[in-house]
């Protein structure tokens, strides 16, 4: 995975501060991520979601709204409409420098403002809404305690997410005038909604209203259990590993020309870090390493890939047998474990090496089967192609390639 710092100007001619996160290959797609209200690019949230594009071979511009962040300009003189200009005035950007987003996605009111910016982004095939608003004067109720003062000084103080932040009159005044749910119902794009059902910050109630404006294609996505901010991983992450395979149908196939020969593994990684691009024929896969040791923890270990290898491999040729054996084999799961253990702790071992690799696997099956039928099962479990290989002879050949195919 590789970053960029950039800046773009928006309509006023400020400079407006972002991150591009670019996967280690050619992106499939460019992406655009708006952030929730008075936050900025860097929240929690917008940075796991953005990592699950990445690994799926999507890049991500994520940037701070007009005097939020690292950006210039001030809070008080933006608005819902001039988030929706930096959100086009970002898209024209990655237009001149690399390549028009495909992908729109915005959380909270940010998704609100990526619904109505995706009618003047017309690259922009798939827009995807987190926990949004389906009006954007419902933020209004964050100032009722302010209006008096707005409405005789013009602007009054408000603390926000625990930072006070300075909002005028027109602010409140522009929410007002905005016609969400009917300018959705003439959005000609793919729309998916995602909204926890314990929101309460933005009640469920709003992804009904916004799932109703919406044309077909549209899809709803439940979060359970998260909060607004999705503020534990597992749920930004889960948010994000469903755009990114959501979107995908609504992106032309990956250029098969770009695939590897079958039974060729090319790996890529970048000066100054673990992650790794991994590509099998048409398919794409990450490996990492752990923070502990360096890495960015974005995918599983090389250990823990072959561990992997290992259980799919041996799920794959009981279920081959059971087919074959008319057996009543319903699931089959593989739980597999790594270790480097001394040669006195195996029994087994017959290296004079001070340790050795050991793998576990534990089997569980499911269905109507007899104790005869499981233990040929668990025979048959050992009997698996790369089982085989790890307990076989292996040679690996190393040589540098040819720098001048590079």
């Amino acid at each position: 995975m590789k970053k960029e710092n950039i800046q773009f100007e928006n309509s006023a001619g400020e400079k407006l501060a972002g991150i591009l996160d670019l996967p280690t290959s050619t992106p499939r797609a460019y992406a655009l991520f708006a952030h929730c209200f008075t936050c900025s690019k860097n929240i929690r949230a917008a940075t796991i979601i953005s990592r699950a594009l990445i690994e799926a071979g999507f890049a991500v511009l994520r940037f701070d709204f007009t005097g939020l962040g690292q950006s210039e300009g001030e809070f008080a003189d933006s608005n819902f409409s001039s988030n929706v200009e930096d959100l086009v005035a970002a898209a024209n950007y990655l237009e001149d420098t690399y390549e028009a987003p495909s992908i729109l996605i915005g959380h909270s009111l940010g998704g609100t403002a990526v619904l109505q910016a995706a009618h003047s982004i017309p690259s922009a095939v798939a827009v995807a809404s987190i926990g949004s608003p389906a009006n954007p004067a419902h933020v209004a109720h964050l100032f009722s305690d302010k209006r008096k003062e707005l409405e005789k000084t013009g602007s009054a103080e408000v603390n926000l997410g625990g930072r006070p932040l300075k909002i005028k009159q027109q602010f409140l005044k522009d929410l007002e005038q905005q016609t969400m749910p009917e300018s959705l119902g003439t959005l000609r794009k793919a729309v998916l909604i995602l909204h926890s059902p314990l929101d309460e910050t933005v009640e469920i109630e709003n992804a009904s209203e916004l799932f109703l404006a919406a044309k077909h294609p549209k899809s709803f996505v439940s979060l359970d259990n998260a909060n607004h901010l999705l503020t534990r991983e597992e749920d930004a992450r889960y948010a994000g590993e469903v755009i990114q395979t959501w979107a995908a149908r609504f992106l032309p196939a990956p250029d098969e020309e770009a695939s590897v020969e079958e039974g060729v593994v090319v790996a890529r990684t970048e000066a100054g870090g673990f992650f790794t691009s991994i590509q099998a024929g048409l398919h794409h896969l990450v490996a990492d390493e752990p923070e502990t040791v360096g890495g960015s923890n974005l995918g599983p270990t090389p250990y823990g890939l072959l561990s992997a290898a290992l259980g799919a491999c041996t799920t794959m040729t009981l279920q081959m047998y059971a087919a074959r054996k008319k057996l009543d084999l319903r699931e089959v799961s593989v739980e597999v474990t790594h270790a480097k253990v001394h040669v006195d702790d195996c029994v087994d071992c017959e290296t004079q090496s001070a340790k050795v690799d050991e793998f576990q696997k534990v089997i569980q099956l499911e269905g109507n089967l007899s104790d005869e039928e499981r233990q040929r099962l668990l025979e048959i479990a050992d009997r698996c192609p790369v089982h085989k290989t790890l307990h076989s002879e292996v040679q690996v050949k190393t040589q540098l390639a040819d720098p001048t195919l590079s």
